[in-house]
């Protein structure tokens, strides 16, 4: 969630950067934050006021009472009648405001780096660097979904026999390899310094709303209606979360965290050759590195992460852009 001083301190660059990702109204919404905050800040301040005074004038009942001063202390009682009314009346105002100034911040997406090209899609990314070419292939090279089926190593109908679309069965050298790369991952993140963690794969809204999933990716999501919890989608969820509501020492920092778990996404949207076999799936195994770190050092951090991933490319010598 973006921060609503930083916001009002540097409207400008936050309308571009947010122009940048394709959102034509930046300016306007950025207002609407600006104005709710406001808001919330004048209540906030009128409530203050009128609880001390409701404060100080019930202190001074018992003190008239004594002094037998019973007319005084029956309009301090109404005063403060009044006072309390008009208090849950700003309480209300001010939990609503504070309610939708949060959801209007929740629907704000971070901005980008200068780095980053302004687009609307993949189709306007930039190729950065290519590390080796991609091996030539025959006429007659089949694509991974009839690989695996041919050597018999992931299994679809299972998948969908047992549970549904998009939740393959991983069986003999499928299953050690995938278990293979999980360990391979998690063992060359601890050379680098990551701390293994295990967290749950299942969390709830605060934590869904911790890291952005909620209420922006709610449809993506898998919930537990019982419960009212969810499947994550990524180990970033929960690992992320062990840190909401910690305050941190900057001498304490980085903090890198590694984690392994199966991950869970609706993956809602169209069919086709594009995303057949390992690509869209609803449930995966992922290893996800990350890092807690300054704010003025996010992009070395992510130089450092993309260097680690790049480290793993070549040891396992595939080519990538």
């Amino acid at each position: 969630m973006l921060i609503v001083s930083d916001i009002r301190e540097n409207k400008a660059e936050f309308i571009a950067g947010l122009e940048k990702r394709g959102i034509a109204n930046a300016s306007e919404i950025l207002q609407e934050v600006l104005v709710l905050d406001e808001k919330r800040k004048s209540t906030q301040t009128r409530l203050d006021e009128i609880l001390a005074e409701s404060n100080k004038i019930s202190k001074s009942i018992g003190l008239l009472m004594k002094e037998g001063k019973q007319d005084e202390a029956n309009e301090a009682k109404n005063k403060t009648s009044e006072l309390k009314a008009q208090s849950k009346e700003l309480g209300q105002v001010l939990d609503e405001t504070k309610t939708s100034l949060d959801e209007k911040l929740y629907q704000i997406p971070n901005i980008p780096n200068d780095e980053v090209p302004a687009g609307n899609s993949e189709d306007d990314n930039e190729v950065m660097f290519t590390v080796d070419q991609l091996p030539e292939v025959g006429d007659d090279a089949l694509p991974h979904w009839e690989l695996i089926k041919k050597y018999d190593i992931i299994d679809f109908d299972l998948g969908i026999k047992i549970t549904g679309a998009g939740f393959p069965v991983y069986k003999g050298k499928g299953a050690k390899l995938q278990r293979a790369l999980v360990n391979f991952f998690l063992d060359e993140a601890e050379k680098a310094g990551y701390n293994e963690v295990q967290p749950p794969v299942v969390v709830n809204e605060a934590s869904g709303r911790g890291t952005g999933q909620l209420p922006d990716k709610e449809g993506q999501m898998y919930h537990i209606s019982d419960s009212d919890l969810y499947l994550i989608p990524t180990a970033e969820v929960p690992i992320t979360n062990l840190y909401r509501d910690v305050i941190l020492d900057e001498k304490d920092l980085p903090i890198k965290n590694v984690g392994f778990t199966p991950c869970f996404r609706r993956e809602a949207g169209s069919w086709g050759a594009h995303v057949r076999g390992l690509n869209r799936l609803h449930q995966f195994d992922k290893v996800e590195i990350v890092q807690i770190q300054h704010p003025d050092k996010s992009f070395d951090t992510l130089k450092d992460m993309v260097s680690h991933v790049e480290s793993l490319l070549k040891k396992l010598e595939l080519p990538y852009r």
